[in-house]
């Protein structure tokens, strides 16, 4: 009983370490009850319903389990999970093209903050939550990924650099695209006022 209870007080890495080293599934059920709400969360964002949410879920802990050694602390494991996440609903939206992003995906608080950091562009702080909602599910996963950790998880380059596995000067470039892209396309929405 005191050992259970000592595990849940270990750190996330410590936990980490302990699975790899001895592939012990009770110690990755407490590592599930620990994230798997917010693994969901980000499933909810990209799945058509709860069903494929739970099955996407699912997916992404098997995976993670079988993927865990290669996690090797350059990042919070927490970060390296979101990334992982990502990745794989990225990957399973790009699989299932005939399938859309649901504008539910997007948070409204997350879509606000992109407004006001984007190297204070004037376009940017002057959208509309609403439709800048809409012209997020026009976007490529990629660029939804990169803008959704960096302004809905509060990632910073560093991070979001040792989590995508790419130099800092890369994750400025493909931010700065994705943001150019959004500012575009919504420019075009209001102009028209209609879908894209």
């Amino acid at each position: 009983m005191t050992q259970k209870m000592s595990v849940h007080k270990l750190s996330d890495e410590a936990l980490v370490e302990a699975i790899v080293k001895t592939n012990d599934t009770l110690l990755f059920e407490v590592l599930y009850d620990r994230f798997a709400p917010m693994v969901y969360n980000k499933c909810y964002g990209f799945a058509n319903g709860v069903d494929e949410a739970n099955d996407l879920t699912q997916d992404i802990f098997l995976r993670v389990f079988v993927k865990l050694a290669s996690f090797k602390g350059k990042s919070k494991f927490s970060t390296w999970l979101y990334a992982f996440t990502y990745n794989h609903c990225v990957n399973y939206v790009t699989r299932n093209t005939a399938k859309k992003i649901e504008k539910k995906s997007v948070n409204p608080d997350s879509i606000e903050n992109i407004g006001e950091e984007v190297d204070s562009t004037y376009e940017f702080q002057n959208m509309k939550v609403e439709q800048l909602k809409k012209v997020m599910t026009f976007i490529s996963p990629d660029e939804k990924m990169i803008l959704l950790l960096k302004y809905e998880d509060n990632l910073t380059i560093k991070e979001l650099s040792d989590t995508l596995d790419i130099g800092e000067s890369a994750v400025k470039m493909r931010l700065k695209r994705a943001k150019d892209k959004l500012v575009q396309l919504y420019e075009n929405y209001m102009k028209d006022g209609k879908s894209i």
